[in-house]
């Protein structure tokens, strides 16, 4: 609206101007020229425009609200737990009987295993200045026995009748078999290879003892003799 003032505004200067100059020049000419120029300058003042209506705002459809802030959590303290170590327990020796069975105890007929017999460990000697491997008690076993014809191959009971073997166990700190090898050994080669295994699956020992209390590693001889 206000450019169009303004426009109004400068055609009525201009028209203002041409009525100044045509009195000043010819002014038997003015009213013809006037009705003329006003013809010619005829022009529309446009209405005002009527103000467009506010448009309303789209509403935003909810998304949903945000919930409710959450308990703070706490975290559980975690303990590992302590290992266990386990320790197998040694096999318990074969508790003797008695009976008819071809176990340990009496039998009444068949071959069965003599009693065991244990010597002198030939232990470690002494060598060089120090004590070495020298111990002041030997070594005692206190667990197990092979006394059952169970244990043995029938096929060869021939062959072992009233002989025997001899069999060296090395015996450790723990008083546990170590090892085992045959010093004497019999004419059954099989059954002394079995009382080795026997030997170290079922004795125990109390270990030999140095000079100051402290056990040590040693060698204990069982002789196995069989009779029927």
């Amino acid at each position: 609206m206000r450019k169009a003032l303004i426009a109004v505004a400068v055609a009525l200067l201009h028209v203002l101007a041409v009525l100044f100059l045509a009195r000043a020049f010819a002014p038997g000419i003015l009213p013809e020229i006037v009705e003329d120029t006003l013809s010619a300058v005829a022009f529309e003042v446009p209405a005002e425009q009527p103000t467009p209506p506010p448009v309303e705002a789209t509403p935003v459809p909810d998304e949903g609200a945000s919930g409710e802030q959450g308990a703070r959590a706490t975290p559980r303290e975690v303990t590992a737990p302590e290992p266990k170590v386990r320790r197998e327990a040694p096999p318990a020796p074969r508790a003797s009987s008695t009976g008819t069975a071809t176990r340990s105890g009496g039998a009444e007929t068949g071959s069965g295993t003599g009693a065991g017999g244990s010597g002198a460990g030939t232990g470690n000697g002494r060598g060089g200045d120090g004590r070495g491997g020298y111990f002041v008690t030997k070594p005692v076993k206190i667990a197990g026995d092979i006394t059952s014809a169970r244990d043995y191959p029938r096929e060869t009971r021939d062959l072992r009748n009233g002989q025997s073997v001899a069999i060296d166990i090395r015996v450790g700190v723990d008083g546990m078999p170590t090892g085992c090898r045959v010093v004497r050994p019999s004419p059954d080669p099989q059954a002394d290879r079995i009382t080795c295994d026997l030997a170290m699956q079922r004795f125990r020992f109390k270990p030999a003892m140095d000079p100051d209390g402290n056990p040590v590693v040693s060698t204990f001889r069982w002789y196995q003799r069989w009779f029927e």
